[in-house]
């Protein structure tokens, strides 16, 4: 399910890609070059490719929430692998605390290693 979505979201990511370099540039930014300023012209809001980057940018979102969603329940492939890591991980002796004596004894003194 979750590498379902991850494809879906890239197919909608290079479809918004496209739906902007498609779009006709506005003039404004820094290709207007300061001298004749377009500020009060016309503007086309009801282009069908800007409405589309806005669809296409809203869908992104949804996705993008549907993934983090279903991989935090556990849901899909990833649930699978996680599962015998954690068995593994499970199997595994934890480690002791500091100081490591829970019998009250005295610890083992080091093995003498200077030559004589």
């Amino acid at each position: 399910m979750v590498t379902f979505l991850i494809i879906l979201l890239i197919v909608v990511c290079v479809a918004l890609g496209l739906f902007v370099l498609i779009q006709n540039p506005k003039g404004g930014g820094l290709a207007s070059g300061g001298g004749t300023s377009n500020m009060f012209g016309v503007q086309r809001t009801g282009d069908v490719l800007e409405k589309g980057s806005w669809i296409l940018l809203a869908f992104i979102v949804v996705l993008t929430l549907a993934i983090t969603t279903v991989a935090k329940s556990g849901g899909g492939a990833t649930a699978v692998g996680n599962s015998s890591i954690q068995e593994r991980l499970d199997k595994t002796p934890s480690p002791s605390p500091i100081g490591g004596n829970f019998n009250n004894t005295a610890p083992a003194k080091p093995a003498d290693t200077t030559k004589k």
